[in-house]
């Protein structure tokens, strides 16, 4: 007999080894939770590098965190050390440079969204499957201490059959924000209040509730900054489990007010206010239970905790030791890309419109 073990069909092999070296390419604004979460992750993982095309950006990110980086993207992905490599640049350019990491036989984690519309996600998550690669996004949302109490609730069927599901995301954007070059335009960030913004809630919302199954949308752009994506989305969902409720989603709402996710059954009913949640169940108590992460729904986008990155970071990495799919893999991440342009097109044609596929998110 072999001494080797076969691996199962859709099974990556574990890696081995009590570190797994990490890399950056982008070294933005979005770099600061992943290296504050890395530094509480040291006995598991080691930074090796990061890369930004801009010497200044790169010299910025050596200052802030006393961290290595090396001056190619080659140089990143050809190094021995590097074993998975986070993708924090803008949305435009996820696809591309997650798949050349992949063909330099890196697993990758990449910030969200995986890529500006559901095909394109979609063909994201079958060439990383086909490159026997591991692909991960970064919806930190589902990591917040109250978020996972409530969906542990669902699967237990503590709130019974879900009859209303809704979310708010009444948050603020200022003109300084929208200066950056590019930003709220459809050239760099492939998208509005829906997919850089909001796409955070949705997704966890889809990841407690399941799929959507079809939208009645509307979406407009304020003219408060320059820009010609959407800051105003709204819209009545159907649920694939029966639910009907209303998305409203918007960056006009000075000074920005915390995400919410209202979920009634007929057990009882549920209330998400950022990492607050409260449950109420006739005949039994109240259960109230808050998290330490922040919101970033003013106008400092990073004026939240890295708490949630750590345990999503942490996941990921035990997913690739453990050779199994993460929590938060690729292929969960496509639900909230279906219902996004599902709104997107309804919003356009004037029309109720089908969530393509029915993406499964709960297990």
């Amino acid at each position: 007999m072999s001494g080797s073990v076969a691996t199962p069909p859709g099974r990556m092999p574990g890696l081995a080894k009590d570190k797994l070296g990490i890399g950056f390419i982008g070294l933005g604004m979005a770099a600061q939770p992943h290296v504050q979460a890395l530094r509480e992750l040291a006995d598991s993982a080691v930074f090796v590098a990061g890369f930004s095309p801009s010497a200044a950006r790169r010299a910025a990110f050596q200052g802030a965190y006393g961290l290595a980086t090396v001056d190619s993207e080659a140089a990143l992905l050809s190094h021995p050390s590097v074993d998975v490599v986070f993708v924090l640049t803008p949305p435009r350019t996820h696809a591309e440079v997650s798949l050349r990491a992949a063909r330099a036989g890196k697993h990758v984690l990449v910030e969200k969204p995986l890529d500006v519309d559901l095909p394109s996600a979609r063909a994201l998550v079958a060439a990383f499957a086909e490159a026997g690669r591991t692909l991960g996004v970064v919806f930190q949302h589902r990591f917040r201490r109250s978020p996972m109490a409530l969906r542990q609730l669902l699967i237990e069927g503590a709130l019974g059959e879900l009859l209303s599901v809704s979310a708010s995301v009444r948050w603020w954007r200022s003109a300084e924000y929208y200066a950056q070059l590019g930003r709220g335009m459809r050239a760099r960030d492939g998208g509005g209040v829906l997919l850089t913004q909001a796409i955070h809630t949705l997704d966890l919302l889809l990841h407690l509730v399941g799929p959507a199954a079809a939208v009645s949308a509307r979406c407009s752009t304020s003219g408060l900054r320059r820009m010609d994506t959407e800051d105003i989305a709204s819209a009545v969902v159907d649920y694939a489990c029966g639910a009907v409720g209303v998305v409203d989603t918007t960056t006009v709402a000075y000074p920005g007010y915390p995400e919410r996710i209202d979920i009634a059954g007929a057990g009882g009913t549920a209330v998400l206010e950022g990492d607050r949640l409260v449950v109420q169940r006739p005949g039994l108590p109240l259960l109230e239970m808050s998290g330490t992460s922040g919101g970033g729904g003013g106008a400092d986008p990073m004026a939240f905790s890295p708490e949630a990155h750590r345990r999503l970071i942490e996941e990921f990495l035990a997913a690739l030791r453990e050779g199994r799919e993460p929590v938060n893999s690729g292929r969960s991440g496509l639900a909230v890309h279906a219902l996004i342009d599902a709104m997107l097109e309804s919003a356009a044609r004037g029309l109720p419109v089908p969530v393509p596929g029915c993406w499964a998110t709960r297990s």
